[in-house]
């Protein structure tokens, strides 16, 4: 199955671990194509965003069964990618002035961000 780079990556996840493996360690969490590996999010990322990966883990995780309306259905399964950057790189995302504990006099300053 061929894959384009922008098909492996879906989402930045973005949880409460995630945010805490991203302001202590630089590590970004994606949720991936279910059919991708780690070379070909290692290529996506390094292509996406022309920086340098250090590691790639990844993590599958299965589906959960749900009950509705008597019926039984389970979840589609998720993969995820925790990617560590090498020294020197970063990745600008939108949603990173929450997880880096911008101020908010920065946020003011900053174009396009608006405070809460």
């Amino acid at each position: 199955m061929e894959l384009s780079i922008y098909d492996i990556i879906k989402r930045r996840i973005i949880t409460e671990k995630s945010t805490d493996l991203f302001k202590e360690l630089g590590q970004i969490t994606f949720e991936v194509n279910k059919h991708a590996n780690k070379i070909m999010v290692r290529d996506a990322v390094e292509k996406i965003w022309q920086v340098k990966v250090d590691k790639v883990r990844m993590v599958t995780c299965p589906g959960k069964s749900k009950v509705f309306a008597k019926k039984t259905f389970k979840a589609p399964d998720k993969k995820k990618a925790v990617i560590t950057l090498k020294k020197g790189y970063k990745i600008d995302l939108p949603e990173q002035f929450e997880t880096m504990g911008v101020s908010e006099t920065q946020k003011e300053k900053a174009p396009g961000i608006e405070g809460n």
